[in-house]
């Protein structure tokens, strides 16, 4: 089995004094995808390089203490891509991909941090810009290899991916214009890993709670994280799991173990 983990550490730095390293270190993923950084190369070198031995390749914003998307891996890739638009995303590090490809298989295990829009219509306008760069980009990436892409989507799809879907339909994470690229993505034939093997839950699909009004002591969350994964590595999903037996940052841990072996 391969576990594959994502997490939006929310700041690599405030995760690990707050004991993701050790929980890592203990659950043993062969591969975490991790979000939201918040550091640049200086501030990795000689102590983020590797969390609980598993190697880490990154992707890191132009600007200090924003975003910056990676992947620790005890497997080592046959390449690193860093970005998938050239311009305007790429300067603040939301994606990387690393390739393990053989001669009988070419696959991919994707971090990407999608904006939020939550901060105003400046960064709405982004979100959406994002969405129409990265739609294309899986597609044919879809046509080339086998991929699975974790990270905070900052979309809630449907009703039961949140706590008060009727109170936030003009709030940013759950608008239909968001909602509607999610559908029109796995209706081009991506597959939203949790929900395959959890079709029905809600209460206990949530990954990311506010920090306001004691959202996190009464479940009033969102799910945001999500593996999605072209269809041959969909079928190999086996397990799920969300952890949040402790809170590393505001974003619970996501595992998938999948039947597939690097």
């Amino acid at each position: 089995m391969f576990k594959l983990t994502s997490l939006n550490l929310n700041g690599i730095r405030s995760a690990t004094t707050k004991g993701v390293e050790a929980w890592i270190a203990a659950t043993q993923p062969d591969c975490i995808c991790v979000q939201e950084i918040k550091a640049q190369a200086p501030d990795l070198a000689g102590r983020f390089e590797e969390l609980a031995s598993l190697k880490g390749h990154f992707h890191l914003a132009e600007k200090k203490g924003y975003s910056g998307v990676g992947v620790y891996t005890r497997h080592e890739p046959s390449d690193v891509v860093l970005g998938f638009d050239g311009g305007e995303f790429d300067a603040e590090g939301r994606y990387v991909e690393l390739r393990f490809d053989t001669p009988q298989r070419k696959f991919s295990i994707i971090s990407s941090y999608f904006p939020s829009g939550s901060s105003g219509e400046e960064r709405q306008q982004a979100k959406f810009r994002f969405l129409a760069l990265m739609h294309p980009h899986l597609m044919a990436l879809k046509q080339q290899r086998d991929f699975v892409l974790c990270g905070d989507i900052n979309i809630a799809h449907q009703q039961a991916d949140l706590k008060n879907w009727k109170g936030n339909q003009k709030n940013s994470g759950f608008l239909p214009e968001e909602r509607a690229w999610m559908t029109q993505l796995l209706a081009d034939g991506l597959v939203d890993v949790y929900r395959r093997l959890q079709p029905d839950t809600t209460d206990a699909c949530y990954t990311w709670w506010s920090n306001r009004g004691q959202a996190y002591a009464k479940n009033v969350g969102w799910r945001l994280d999500y593996h999605l994964a072209t269809p041959a590595i969909a079928e190999t999903a086996r397990t799920e799991a969300i952890y949040k037996g402790e809170k590393f940052s505001d974003h619970a841990p996501i595992t998938v173990e999948y039947e597939l072996a690097l």
